[in-house]
C-alpha cells in the first residue's frame, strides 16, 4: 500500500490507515470477483494500485487546485459507466464526505459494486443500474451533480452528450483519456456546445507511481442541456455528434 499512499500524497490526498484498509478490502474483492467476471484487465496487486486506484485519484486535479476546501458534505459526483467502480470508488474512499453515485448499465457489475459498498460500509455511495441515455432524463438526477466522471468508455463527442446532462449549472464533466487526443477533442466541439458546455481545459497529469500520463478533459456546464439530449439509447455511441 506504500505505492498508493505515496502517490496519493503527491496528488494532495493524505490517506489514513482506515482508508488504506478500505483500499485493501476493495482490492481483495476486485481480485476475487475478477476471476469470474471481466472487471479489469490488470489483476496484479501493483498494477491495480497504480493503473486503477491511483489513476482514478488523478481526477482531483480536474476538480480543484485545493481539494480539501472544495470537497465537502454538499459536493456530489456521478461516475458514468462505473464498471469496477473506477474512478468513483477510489474517490469515495479518499473523500468520505463526497456523495458519489455509481452508474452502471450491466447488472452483474452493479452487484459487484453493491458488494463492495456494503463490505466497506460506505454510506456516501449510491449504486444505480441503468443506461446513461435513460437515467439522464430522470429529473431526480438531471443537472444535479457538481462533477460527472467517465474513464475511457467512449469517444469524447459521445461522452459530452451523455455526461453534461447530469451536470449542475457551473458543474464539470471530467473525462479520463490517454494521450494524443487533439483530433478527438476537435471533433467533439459541436457535441460539447450542443449539450450546453464548453471545453475548459485539457490537463495532462503525470505521476511517477503510475508511469504513464492520464489526460483529463474538463467540460464546464454553462447552459441548460436541451430536453432532447441525450438522444435515445445507443444513438450517442453509434452516431456521435461530430464537428
Amino acid at each position: 500500500m506504500e505505492i498508493l499512499k505515496t502517490g496519493a500524497a503527491r496528488l494532495g490526498i493524505p490517506l489514513n490507515e482506515k482508508q488504506l484498509k478500505s483500499f485493501g478490502e476493495y482490492y481483495a474483492a476486485l481480485y476475487e470477483w475478477n476471476k469470474t467476471m471481466n472487471l479489469i484487465a490488470a489483476v496484479e496487486c501493483q498494477n491495480i494500485l497504480r493503473k486503477h486506484f491511483l489513476d482514478s485519484l488523478t481526477v482531483v486535479r480536474g476538480m480543484t487546485a485545493n481539494v480539501s476546501s472544495a470537497v465537502n458534505d454538499e459536493t456530489t459526483l456521478l461516475d458514468l459507466g462505473s464498471g469496477a467502480g473506477l474512478p468513483g470508488l477510489p474517490l469515495a474512499i479518499a473523500f468520505p464526505s463526497l456523495k458519489v453515485t455509481l452508474l452502471e448499465a450491466t447488472r452483474k457489475k452493479t452487484r459487484f459494486l453493491e458488494h463492495v459498498v456494503d463490505r466497506l460500509g460506505m454510506a456516501n455511495v449510491d449504486v444505480v443500474n441503468g443506461r446513461a441515455e435513460e437515467v439522464a432524463h430522470d429529473l431526480g438526477k438531471r443537472e444535479k451533480y457538481d462533477y460527472v466522471t467517465a474513464r475511457g468508455v467512449a469517444q469524447l463527442a459521445t461522452l459530452a452528450e451523455v455526461m453534461l446532462p447530469f451536470c449542475k449549472m457551473g458543474g464539470a464533466a471530467i473525462a479520463m483519456k490517454g494521450g494524443g487526443i487533439d483530433e478527438e477533442v476537435g471533433r467533439a466541439m459541436k457535441a460539447i456546445n450542443d449539450a450546453g458546455g464548453r471545453l475548459e481545459k485539457v490537463m495532462p497529469v503525470d505521476l511517477d507511481e503510475i508511469a504513464r500520463t492520464t489526460v483529463l478533459v474538463i467540460l464546464r456546464k454553462e447552459r441548460p442541456t436541451p430536453a432532447n439530449h441525450p438522444r435515445r439509447t445507443g444513438v450517442p455511441f453509434k452516431h456521435p455528434i461530430l464537428a
